[in-house]
Order: C-alpha cells, then sequence, then structure tokens
C-alpha cells in the first residue's frame, strides 16, 4: 500500500491544474477592463475571452479523461501542463482580440487534458471512503478558492506596471507555477496503469465540440451584432447536435462500441438532479464573479487593485465555510446546501438593492462576505451530490460528464447571464447589475428546488445497480 504521506503529496502535485485552470478563469474578471484596452478589444469580443477558453476546457474533458487511461494519467498530466504552461505564455504575448481568443481556446483545450486527471489520481490513490471523502473536499475547496485568488490577482496585477503591460503578468504568472509543476510531476508523482484497450470516441467529440460551439458563440456573439439570422440557425443546429449526439451515444453503447459518455449514467434520478443543481450553480457562481468584478469598477469606481482586494473576505470566509460544511454533512446532509442556498439569496437580493453609487466600503465587503460564506456550504459539497450513488465502476465516466457539465455551466452563465448585463449596460451599469442579480436569483432557486427534490442516499443505492444493468 502506497504511504500515506505519499499519497497526499500527489495529491498536492495534481490539484495544481484545477487550481491553474480555474484561476485562468476568474483572473480575467477584474483585468477585463485593462485587457480590454489593451488589445482594442468589444464586449462580445471580452466575453469570449472567457467563454472560449471554457469551450475548449469543456468539449475536450472527456477525451482528456480517456487519454489518461490510455497513456497514462502522468504522462497526460505532464504533457497537458506542459501545453498550458506555453499557452498561457502565448496569450500573454497576445496583440489583438483574435490572437487572444486563439491561445484563450488552446490554453482551455490542454486544461482539459490535465485537470480530469485530478479527479482520476483520486480515486486511484484514495480507495477508502472517508479518505477520498476529504480528498474529493479538498478538490472542492481548491475550486472555490481558486477562484478568489483569481479575482485578487486579476485586480493586482493588472494594476502593476513593470517592463510590460501590467494585464499582460496576469497570463505569465502560470510560467514558474508551471514550471514547478512540472518539475514535481517528474520527480514525484507515480505512473498510474495504462488500459491501451481504451478507445476515442472520435465522432462524438466533433459532434459534441460543434454543439458546445454552436450553442456558446451566437450567445455572445449575436447579441453584440443585434442577433442577426445566422445566430438563430446555430441555435437551431446546436439543439439538433445536441440530441443527434446522445443518439450517437446511444447507438454506440447497444453495439458494445466506446461512446464518449455512458447514456446509462443518466438512468440514475440523483445524478441527474445533482447535474441540473451543477448546472445552474456554476452558472451563477462564474457570471456572479464577472459581473461583481465588472460593476465595481465601472458601475462604483473602484480600481482594478482595490476590486481584488474585495475578494479576499468572501475568499476567506469561502475556505471557513466549506471546512464546516465538510463535517456537517456528514451529519445534516443535503440540509447544509439548502442553508448556503438560503444565504446566497439573501446576498444577491440585498446587492440588488443596496449596490449603488455611495456605498460603504463596508457594506460591499459585508454582502461579499455573505456570498463567500454561501457558496462555501454548497459549491465544494456539489461533486459529491452528483457522485455519491454512482457505482464504482462508473466512476470515471461520471467525473468527466460532471467536469464538462461543470465547464459549459461557467461558458453558459459567461454567455447568458454575461450578455443580460451587458445589454443593459447601455442604460447605465447599475440598471445592468440589476438584471444580472436577477438572473442570478433565478439560478439560485432553481438549484434549491433540485436540492429539494434530491431523493435520500438509501433509497437510491438500493436501485441504482438495477438500473444500470436493465
Amino acid at each position: 500500500m502506497k504511504d500515506i504521506k505519499n499519497k497526499w503529496l500527489e495529491l498536492i502535485i495534481v490539484l495544481a491544474a484545477p487550481l491553474l485552470s480555474v484561476i485562468d478563469v476568474f483572473i480575467i474578471n477584474v483585468a477585463i477592463p485593462t485587457i480590454k484596452k489593451g488589445v482594442h478589444a468589444t464586449d462580445g469580443e471580452m466575453q469570449f475571452v472567457i467563454a472560449g477558453y471554457l469551450l475548449g476546457y469543456a468539449a475536450f474533458l472527456i477525451t482528456g479523461g480517456r487519454a489518461g487511461d490510455h497513456f497514462g494519467r502522468k504522462k497526460v498530466f505532464f504533457w497537458g501542463m506542459f501545453a498550458f504552461t506555453v499557452a498561457s505564455c502565448l496569450c500573454g504575448l497576445s496583440q489583438s482580440a483574435f490572437q487572444l481568443n486563439a491561445t484563450r481556446i488552446l490554453q482551455g483545450l490542454s486544461a482539459s487534458f490535465m485537470v480530469p486527471q485530478t479527479i482520476a489520481f483520486i480515486q486511484v490513490l484514495f480507495t477508502d471512503t472517508k479518505e477520498r471523502a476529504k480528498a474529493f473536499g479538498l478538490y472542492g475547496i481548491t475550486l472555490g478558492t481558486a477562484a478568489a485568488i483569481g479575482q485578487m490577482l486579476g485586480g493586482y496585477l493588472s494594476d502593476t506596471h513593470w517592463f510590460i503591460e501590467g494585464w499582460r503578468l496576469v497570463f505569465f504568472i502560470n510560467l514558474p507555477i508551471g514550471i514547478v509543476t512540472l518539475w514535481a510531476t517528474h520527480k514525484y508523482l507515480t505512473e498510474t496503469p495504462k488500459h491501451e484497450s481504451t478507445k476515442f470516441d472520435y465522432t462524438g467529440i466533433l459532434i459534441l465540440t460543434l454543439a458546445l460551439f454552436s450553442l456558446i458563440y451566437p450567445l455572445i456573439q449575436g447579441r453584440e451584432a443585434g442577433w442577426p439570422l445566422w445566430s438563430f440557425a446555430l441555435l437551431i443546429l446546436s439543439a439538433i447536435l445536441f440530441t443527434f449526439f446522445i443518439y450517437n451515444q446511444k447507438i454506440k453503447l447497444s453495439r458494445n462500441g466506446n461512446p464518449l459518455i455512458d447514456v446509462r449514467l443518466f438512468r440514475i434520478k440523483d445524478f441527474n438532479i445533482g447535474l441540473v443543481a451543477v448546472l445552474f450553480h456554476f452558472m451563477l457562481h462564474t457570471a456572479y464573479l464577472l459581473l461583481s468584478a465588472v460593476y465595481l469598477q465601472n458601475g462604483l469606481g473602484i480600481s482594478a487593485m482595490d476590486s481584488g482586494l474585495y475578494f479576499v473576505v468572501p475568499g476567506i470566509l469561502f475556505i471557513i465555510s466549506s471546512l464546516m460544511a465538510s463535517r456537517l454533512i456528514v451529519i445534516f446532509g443535503k440540509r447544509v446546501l439548502q442553508v448556503g442556498v438560503v444565504i446566497l439569496f439573501i446576498a444577491f437580493y440585498l446587492q440588488m438593492t443596496l449596490w449603488k453609487s455611495g456605498i460603504s466600503t463596508s457594506l460591499i465587503i459585508g454582502l461579499m462576505g455573505m456570498w463567500g460564506l454561501g457558496n462555501g456550504l454548497v459549491l465544494p459539497s456539489l461533486l459529491n451530490v452528483a457522485l455519491k450513488n454512482v457505482p464504482s465502476q462508473y466512476a470515471g465516466a461520471a467525473a468527466g460528464i460532471y467536469s464538462t457539465f461543470q465547464q459549459t455551466a461557467s461558458a453558459l452563465g459567461v454567455s447568458i447571464i454575461g450578455g443580460v448585463f451587458f445589454y443593459f449596460s447601455k442604460d447605465g451599469w447599475q440598471e445592468a447589475y440589476h438584471f444580472g442579480v436577477i438572473c442570478l436569483l433565478i439560478c439560485v432557486v432553481i438549484v434549491g428546488l433540485m436540492l429539494q427534490l434530491l431523493p435520500g442516499a438509501k433509497s437510491v443505492n438500493e436501485t441504482n445497480g438495477k438500473v444500470l444493468k436493465t
């Protein structure tokens, strides 16, 4: 059996992947006004800087997981981290919005190969149920903490001017972290067994990628272009492609092929409910960080550096409530998440009504702290909620679907809620924030409803095996 210290050391190494990947989503938020000036971009192009990254990320997550099975998880993690580091540098060297968006997609694509290895390593390293729960809890805490760190770094670096423009440091900061992680991976991470019989569903990858692009791109660029005919055509095409994708996967499964996803997982009721909760929570989570960062600067006139510092308190409260939730959920179950949802609803409602010109710094930080507290009770535990009752032999496939939903949801949050926000910005930033938060409140309510519908663990555990065998 592997030494306990070595297991946790390897976990710390592979957690660098979700840490960097999430930081690179949220570090952009506070830096958006500065980057926009630096590359002379439009609002839509700046939305795509975030959503394009998430698009490349979401489209290849399942493929990245399969690559780890086939080639070895250490090898795929190493080269994924290497590509991510190089892509980050290319982002920092970009001279136009087009170059930045192209390299951001490449950055997201490389993240999709390194991040799934983290979840896979957790499953391989921690076979004990309690240890695995702690490891997944640390994974969830890493995601939330990275979001707060990203916001703070984005504000600090975009206002920092050395021998290069400050916003470029937002991307170059990945270089030293990437080099250290590559060295630690080579020296300390052990390779996992390969499953070379694993085959790739190339047609499935192509269909899913086209479907996601056809959904995300018109939601971002369609608004800015005045919703031309092509934007509606692409949205209709996305619906057709998603339907065809599910049909394609079912056919391959019935013929004992190697589908990209195992559609039998969608027969598990609480897995489906968990995915819907994940979808709407990550939509509101990513969108809120974008809306609040832009509104603090453009609406309330706060500098990028100061607005980044406003995320320190909610980041700390997020970590504290996450640690509390990991213990309380064992006793109170989904009620812990429901309390978090109520806190989020109150925090958003108060921000919508009180965040106006002349508001005190303490009130801004207090309401953002309330958001961090509530979010810590919900976000890290959603992974366990979605995967809790999935049979162990389907854990890898379920994790891939979960991660894809998570990143797709983040892209949709930026596209849809961000789109509403920027649309109403023509009437003033306060008006824009008001309507953006209304969208967040709708998402919170849906997450709460899904948690209420979540069945008890006992009833699901008794049926899951039968459901998947039929």
